[in-house]
């Protein structure tokens, strides 16, 4: 399988190398980048989920991509798509999402990033809708979805994954269709 490389004016999303591990693991250790997920991840939590991000972009083409800067060839983050195929009351759908360094944040690489991959997901996916969530709580990543043009769906729905009374089960909802301008 061909894997996908999308090129932004100042962004290569690429496929993950192990270089990409350490600053990845740095970044799922850091308590503001992980504010909004159940726990921080342990170093070899971190290497599980990149080379699953990895296998994933292997079998299907595309995937949560490893960001990097094309000036510095330094690894930002990871932003792409992934298939939710039954785990959430709105699946199966197609969701776009990010996390990034914090030392990278405020500077527009996530919505660099993400308008590259919206653009992948409805041209070359063919992909009708593609949808985010976030805890509620989450108001910069509430941002960036706003100012991808997404809009929020208004119903919320409590994440399965955590339990009842969890300070983040409560999400929200956000979806933007292929014929919105992205």
């Amino acid at each position: 399988m061909t894997q996908t490389v999308i090129q932004t004016a100042r962004l290569r999303l690429r496929p993950w190398c192990e270089e990409d591990k350490a600053p990845f693991r740095a970044l799922n250790a850091d308590p503001r980048v992980m504010a909004f997920f159940p726990s921080l991840l342990s170093p070899s939590q971190s290497d599980a989920l990149a080379e699953r991000c990895q296998t994933f972009i292997e079998v299907q083409g595309w995937g949560f991509w490893a960001v990097e800067c094309k000036a510095t060839q330094v690894f930002l983050g990871f932003v792409g798509l992934h298939a939710q195929p039954d785990a959430l009351p709105f699946s199966p759908c197609v969701e776009i999402g990010w996390r990034l360094a914090h030392q990278y944040w405020g500077r527009g690489y996530a919505i660099e990033a993400a308008t590259g991959a919206l653009r992948f997901g409805f041209d070359r996916l063919q992909l009708q809708e593609i949808v985010a969530f976030t805890a509620v709580g989450n108001v910069r990543s509430r941002a960036v979805m706003r100012r991808l043009g997404m809009r929020e769906d208004g119903s919320g729905f409590d994440h399965p994954a955590l339990p009842e009374g969890h300070p983040l089960r409560r999400h929200c909802l956000y979806r933007i269709s292929a014929s919105a301008p992205a």
